[in-house]
């Protein structure tokens, strides 16, 4: 508690500059008349550490890493009993917050209605790599009646660090007897209100056990995001405000006679009593969205939450937070969808030629789409004519039902995938089609376009190609469409993509949060610049669409990707069977991508069918990057497939 009779220990063996501005801060620090402050020093008396070659080594105060690599000399005394007057603490977890952690104290250190000593702030520095713990002395060095606790975290996410925080806090209010006690929560980004802390006490008396306050985004940091996300978050939030109340009287909790003014709980703004922390058995340490996970254990527990309106924060819109989840990685989702999403009806062909300053390749997979191939070939041919495309390559499977000798027939390269690099072995499945088309073509920018799509336009090709042209730091573009479902002659409006909605969807929400914005995940229709697919792996068979998403973005960021609407597309159904068959492979790609051990898994699915068992073979293996594989490849060139004269 720096500045409230409390001493500040040094280390004077060396002469820290950090040391020297603390010592002047407390000189012209203003303190309360009623306590002081002071630095301790020398530990020691000064050594020269040259006086002999190998010093012996002291055990002094233990040291902390700084930003600089350094160890820090900087030391507060040990903890002090808490004062007799105690009613609040306020946890505060911080992991590299040194831009922001001085205006989060200062609000607290501005307080009123409440005196100085009733309330102590406990910061919990999480392995901070920078400056913060600097920071947070510096603040308290300038309120000197602020009284600060500042407690190291283990490095395991804000949760952990949140958990050590408000058990500190809940054993020194206990141990002055205060049952109710308030253990308040916010964060290092947050500015609290300066009546933030008597609301909440005045909600104690009134009978409140648990508080949620309402939390406004940054003025000016909301200022620089689309007036889409303001107005989706704001949507959102009404929403839950209208959920709160009956969600409590459901539950049979005591509600508040007023009508909740929010439906936030959220740790830059939550409060609890003692008696109620200790009776619902803490905060679970989660790395994130701890917040959520104490919420739903205090409504277990048929704690009500008080909404009310009166305790406020402000807290920061950045978007790029220090969790992996949280407001910071939903409002980069929200801006990156608003920023990020094309109308592909905006883009022509004169246009798009104008635009033109890269080689482009159109890559079809195929298999046995006899039907569709040819009108799609008609359709992308003119583009090829006009000197947009430079290459159409169809890639059958093998197809049985003609489908490579239509596309020939209507003026398309065709080439059979297991023939393009032949060393490699037979071709396996849809990943494997597309990783042999790319190393087929040269063209700088790749398209793929699925050829099982009826109805069928050029406008899929210009609107895939469009954000790539007109956005130089745009590597990857996604395919996004409206997928009606047909059963029989009736249509189900966006009844299709199944496994997108059963699989996809929440595997991405789940382990992939910053890809949650993407409408058509596992949409055929990809594009990308050849620089960035040729150094991604590709899943052999259907998990090549979620692999290539979530390598995308953790090579190049999520800004560097991007979709398109292409309006409706109708693409023939496939069985509940080969349904499953996508799901398993798409479920493998994704846990190769979160294990840190190999993968070791069955290529079979095995399934009940006619009273037996059946296991079929799914594409469940990966090729490896492209440019990888060509720098370990003999001086034997990868098999290219010539270009024909379009017709």
């Amino acid at each position: 508690m720096l500045g409230c009779c409390t001493g500040v220990l040094v280390d004077d063996r060396l002469a820290y500059a950090q040391v020297r501005r603390l010592g002047r801060w407390l000189r012209r620090a203003r303190l309360h008349r009623s306590r002081r402050g002071s630095v301790h020093c020398p530990l020691w008396p000064r050594r020269d550490p040259r006086r002999c070659a190998h010093p012996r080594p002291r055990r002094g105060l233990r040291a902390r890493p700084t930003a600089g690599g350094g160890r820090s000399r900087l030391q507060v005394s040990p903890i002090l009993p808490p004062d007799a007057s105690l009613q609040a603490c306020v946890v505060v977890p911080a992991h590299d917050e040194q831009q922001r952690i001085a205006a989060c104290l200062e609000a607290l250190a501005d307080q009123v209605g409440i005196a100085p000593e009733a309330y102590e702030v406990i910061v919990v520095l999480d392995r901070c790599r920078d400056q913060t713990e600097q920071r947070a002395l510096e603040a308290a060095a300038w309120h000197p009646h602020l009284r600060l606790q500042l407690r190291q975290g283990p490095g395991r996410g804000v949760g952990a660090a949140r958990r050590i925080g408000m058990d500190f806090a809940c054993a020194r209010l206990l141990a002055l007897g205060r049952s109710e006690g308030l253990i308040a929560c916010t964060d290092a980004d947050t500015r609290v209100a300066a009546d933030w802390l008597r609301a909440q006490l005045d909600a104690v008396r009134r009978g409140a056990r648990a508080i949620g306050g309402r939390i406004d985004l940054d003025p000016g940091e909301a200022a620089l995001l689309p007036a889409q996300v303001l107005g989706d978050r704001a949507r959102m939030l009404a929403r839950r405000a209208e959920h709160v109340r009956p969600l409590a009287e459901h539950r049979g909790e005591r509600t508040f006679t007023s009508a909740p003014a929010h439906g936030q709980f959220s740790g830059a703004s939550m409060s609890v009593t003692v008696a109620t922390y200790a009776e619902v058995g803490g905060l679970d340490p989660h790395p994130a969205l701890e917040d959520e996970g104490f919420e739903r254990m205090l409504r277990r527990h048929r704690v009500p939450i008080d909404h009310a309106g009166t305790v406020r924060v402000t807290t920061s819109a950045r978007r790029r937070g220090r969790a992996d989840r949280g407001l910071a990685r939903d409002l980069a989702v929200a801006d990156w969808f608003a920023r990020r999403s094309y109308e592909g009806s905006d883009y022509t062909l004169e246009g798009l030629l104008a635009l033109k300053r890269e080689s482009i390749a159109l890559v079809l997979p195929a298999r046995e789409v006899a039907e569709t191939i040819g009108p799609i070939v008609d359709a992308l041919l003119p583009l090829q004519a006009a000197g947009l495309v430079d290459e159409l390559l169809v890639v059958d499977a093998a197809s049985q039902d003609g489908t490579a000798a239509v596309a020939e027939r209507h003026g398309a390269t065709v080439a059979q995938e297991s023939e393009l690099l032949a060393e490699q072995g037979p071709a396996c499945g849809k990943g494997d089609a597309m990783w042999r088309g790319l190393s087929a073509t040269s063209s700088e920018i790749v398209a793929y376009i699925d050829s099982d799509t009826t109805a069928f336009d050029a406008g899929f090709a210009l609107g895939l190609l469009g954000p790539l042209l007109g956005e130089p730091s745009i590597g990857l573009v996604k395919g996004a469409f409206g997928r009606p479902f047909r059963v029989g002659q009736a249509t189900i409006p966006d009844g299709g993509g199944r496994v997108t909605e059963l699989m996809a969807r929440p595997l991405i929400n789940l382990h992939f949060p910053a890809l949650a914005g993407f409408v058509q995940p596992l949409a055929g229709e990809t594009a990308g610049r050849r620089g960035l697919l040729e150094a991604l792996p590709f899943a052999e068979g259907y998990g090549v669409e979620l692999g290539l998403l979530v390598d995308a973005e953790r090579l190049c960021g999520l800004d560097a990707l991007a979709q398109v609407n292409l309006g409706v597309r109708q693409n023939r159904h496939q069985s509940l069977g080969a349904l499953g068959e996508m799901a398993y492979a798409i479920l493998i790609a994704a846990e190769r991508r979160l294990s840190l051990e190999p993968l070791s898994t069955s290529a079979h699915i095995t399934r009940a069918r006619g009273g037996g068992l059946e296991t079929p073979l799914v594409a469940i293996h990966e090729r490896p990057p492209l440019a990888a594989l060509r720098a370990g490849m003999s001086a034997a060139a990868p098999v290219r497939v010539s270009q024909q004269a379009s017709g």
